[in-house]
């Protein structure tokens, strides 16, 4: 017969947290083994002294690094592997003879522990038991007192060692976050959270529910004084007494984002984190609709047709000392809000109101990527709606793109109180262009009604194209290539007059 693994949970760091269940497997153990770094300490064995008896046999797993580099022909991955190999055949041998073993982890044993390793090269070749613990993200949170999450709100965990975009991405979400392993992380996590606009929601734990224990404000931290045993926690908005504090004065202002053509995967972390850390979200009522506020934020919507009153009523908003998000459908500087607040802010009532626009990935941009590259060289980006310029200047300008052989990118082309424009298009297209010019439909592209058509100016029909179609009509270079996999429209990047 062989022995049990179990990988047992002892929780955060007080002994008194550590389980009935726990307890009893740690006393009742042939082996108890535990990792450690090479000074030979193991917090997880002084958390569960109280339970230990004499006559067991301890196994000390020391780590040959911890953050050191190393001369291993296989670096540090290489140096782990091998140490974790050779650990897991050491307690295979105590196993394989019939002695039950416990495997001490701190925390959770398959939340952020070293015990996964142990358990992926044994599970399959011994009898394995899983003893949960309190996770340390558990014993954060009430050291602070403050509950992380409540009703519809989530929680994000981090590590502290994730590439920086990646920290900024998740931080501006809007979500509750705890990160762990700081120690000398902790000056890039804070740069992240500062990044993120969510430095002054966190909270510093160190060492939660020890007598050591330490909670602060993150922004207060001196990071020399951090140890790797601590972590930042962003409660909720709902009950964060950080995230309900009134914004100063000086960091009131209007931020323009552009949330891109549809799916949340192409918003951009610049703009997420402005979004996060906003006071209040101005916009397009549909737009707005594809943004989760979080708890605490004003949000305003209104008609498509007021841009210039909801251009100052943010910069109203923004001279009160809140946070102004005026949200935009793809980039805010394409026929978009951007140009509406900067007319609006010009004006000298709001010279002191800070204005900043983040760009996002346009229409054109989307639909060109979901049909190749037709975009390739030399383009004008044209709008269809007449309701701020004369049609004779519209028909003027697509004139002078198509004479300059110009791939044209066609924005809102119609609307229902305007349904004429796509057919007058095609009138005049068909006086300056052959039949066979490729013209490019794409609609609703990383929705869930995404449309491609690839068709001809002869073969065009005007009535199916509606606000949500973005037009792309070629040169006279752009190609339709049909290939196994697919067609692929391009426009070669090569020009021969």
């Amino acid at each position: 017969m062989t022995g049990t693994l179990y990988g047992v949970g002892l929780g955060p760091g007080d002994s008194e947290l550590v389980t009935v269940k726990a307890a009893r497997l740690i006393s009742a153990a042939d082996v108890v083994a535990y990792h450690c770094a090479r000074h030979g300490r193991s917090i997880a064995r002084g958390v569960a002294e109280p339970y230990l008896r004499d006559g067991q046999i301890e196994e000390r797993l020391m780590y040959p690094v911890t953050t050191e580099t190393v001369d291993h022909p296989g670096g540090y991955d290489g140096a782990m592997a091998d140490f974790y190999r050779d650990s897991a055949e050491l307690l295979a041998a105590h196993l394989a003879a019939g002695r039950d073993v416990v495997l001490l982890a701190e925390g959770d044993p398959l939340f952020f522990s070293s015990y996964m390793h142990m358990h992926k090269r044994l599970a399959q070749r011994f009898p394995t038991e899983i003893v949960p613990g309190v996770t340390s993200v558990s014993g954060a949170s009430a050291a602070l007192g403050i509950p992380l999450v409540e009703g519809e709100e989530n929680l994000v965990v981090l590590p502290g060692t994730a590439p920086d975009e990646e920290l900024v991405e998740h931080l501006a979400s809007g979500s509750a976050i705890a990160v762990l392993k700081l120690g000398r992380t902790f000056e890039r996590v804070r740069a992240a959270l500062e990044r993120a606009g969510r430095l002054d929601e966190a909270w510093y734990v160190e060492r939660a529910t020890t007598d050591r224990q330490r909670v602060a404000r993150l922004a207060e931290v001196d990071p020399s004084t951090v140890p790797y045993f601590s972590m930042v926690v962003v409660p909720g908005a709902i009950n964060n007494p950080l995230a309900a504090a009134p914004a100063p004065a000086s960091r009131g202002g209007v931020t323009v984002v552009g949330l891109g053509p549809g799916p949340t995967r192409q918003q951009t972390p610049e703009v997420r984190a402005a979004l996060a850390a906003a006071t209040d979200l101005v916009g397009y009522t549909t737009y707005l609709a594809r943004v989760t506020a979080r708890p605490g934020q004003q949000v305003h919507a209104s008609d498509n047709r007021v841009e210039s009153q909801r251009a100052e009523f943010a910069l109203d908003l923004a001279r009160r000392g809140r946070r102004v998000v005026v949200v935009s459908s793809g980039d805010p500087g394409v026929f978009a809000m951007a140009t509406a607040v900067a007319e609006v802010a010009a004006e000298p009532d709001y010279a002191d109101v800070a204005v900043q626009v983040l760009p996002g990935v346009t229409a054109a941009s989307a639909v060109a990527a979901a049909f190749g590259a037709p975009l390739g060289h030399d383009l004008a980006l044209i709008s269809l709606s007449d309701r701020l310029k004369p049609w004779t200047v519209i028909e003027q300008r697509v004139r002078a793109a198509v004479g300059a052989d110009l791939v044209l990118a066609i924005y809102n082309p119609g609307s229902a109180s305007r349904n004429h424009q796509v057919a007058d298009l095609k009138a005049l297209l068909s006086e300056l262009v052959s039949p066979d010019r490729v013209v490019l439909l794409g609609r609703d592209v990383g929705g869930p009604g995404e449309a491609l058509t690839a068709t001809t100016l002869g073969e065009f029909d005007p009535s199916v194209v509606d606000m949500r179609t973005l037009v792309i009509v070629g040169s006279s270079t752009t190609t339709v290539a049909q290939r196994p996999g697919g067609r692929l429209v391009f426009t070669p990047r090569r020009y021969d007059s």
